[in-house]
């Protein structure tokens, strides 16, 4: 049983020190709760620092609740894109091509802004929106010092067993790891690759996705870069950047906007979402009956249901969080 906020059966230990465990340790610290991040690496080396960062729920389930776990993250989203320097958050307009009103699901009316693209704006079937659009380099250490002020800690140490971990409640945010860790064969990789190119000029962010292949077209216009997508392939592990691939990449991303084909490679990313059928968001036990929540499997969407993810993990680990 977990006790008042401040007692000694209070702790809470989230395991992962990406986005998803660092906001869940967020809301479970400014909630009163006791909390220590167990994490085997920094978040700068975490899967979501090679994140492209911009808002929106693509390929991640289930439909009936992704809608507000995203609008819950974005109303998040836009009070810190008021201070985007500090938290590394700005709202960015930007078009969505291949996509229609009529195949989103409900949330999609309650995106403020979100129209048809006009035919300027994109040659073909879009939406335009104006997004959250999240730096992870500037965001994820934030994330961080936003938690030590609120009195929790972050601990680099390897987890290999959920149930050796000395804390009353426990909270499993490892992303790719929860395969061998729970084990979950459910999880799997989807490996995605990115360039980043000197940014010609480009202050707008857009999509193409080809959803009938491993393959999209994005770019993203970040501070340290333009950020150029992308790859989706299932069950590829290989953290090595492909160079035919990146030259494909970049060629995509030139046809949309010729001014990206003459632009100075800076670097090459490669990072592997951690997806599953749907999230795991779900409270369980450990052996000895102690409290064990599951909030994994968010796949490339992670940095957009973030907060409502996390909330709805706290409210689980901690009924009064």
């Amino acid at each position: 049983m977990v006790g008042e906020p401040g007692g000694p059966s209070d702790e809470v230990v989230v395991v992962g020190g990406g986005v998803i465990g660092l906001t869940t340790a967020i809301v479970l610290a400014e909630g009163g709760r006791r909390v220590r991040v167990w994490t085997r690496e920094p978040a700068e080396r975490s899967t979501s620092a090679v994140a492209g960062g911009l808002w929106w729920p693509y390929r991640i389930e289930p439909d009936a609740l992704v809608g507000e776990w995203a609008l819950d993250s974005l109303a998040v989203y836009e009070d810190l894109a008021a201070r985007p320097d500090e938290t590394g958050v700005r709202m960015v307009e930007g078009v969505h091509g291949e996509t229609r009103l009529d195949a989103l699901g409900p949330w999609a009316a309650r995106v403020p802004g979100l129209r048809v693209a006009d035919a300027g704006e994109y040659p073909g079937t879009a939406l335009w929106a104006r997004l959250p659009l999240i730096d992870m380099s500037t965001h994820l250490p934030w994330l961080r010092e936003r938690l030590l002020t609120a009195g929790g800690a972050v601990e680099e140490r390897a987890v290999t067993d959920l149930a050796a971990v000395d804390a009353p409640v426990v909270v499993n945010c490892t992303g790719l790891g929860a395969r061998d860790l729970v084990p979950d064969p459910g999880v799997h990789p989807v490996r995605g690759q990115l360039v980043v190119v000197e940014n010609p000029g480009i202050t707008t962010w857009l999509t193409s996705v080809d959803r009938a292949s491993q393959s999209s077209t994005y770019f993203l216009p970040q501070p340290g870069g333009l950020l150029l997508g992308g790859t989706a392939e299932e069950d590829a592990w290989s953290l090595t950047p492909d160079p035919a691939v990146a030259e494909r990449i970049v060629a995509r991303c030139a046809a949309l906007r010729p001014e990206i084909a003459g632009a100075r490679v800076l670097e090459h990313r490669v990072g592997l979402r951690p997806a599953r059928h749907a999230v795991r968001l779900e409270r369980a036990e450990l052996p000895d009956g102690r409290v064990l929540v599951h909030n994994y499997g968010h796949g490339g969407a992670g940095v957009t249901v973030a907060w409502g993810c996390a909330r709805a993990a706290a409210t689980l680990a901690c009924p009064a969080a």
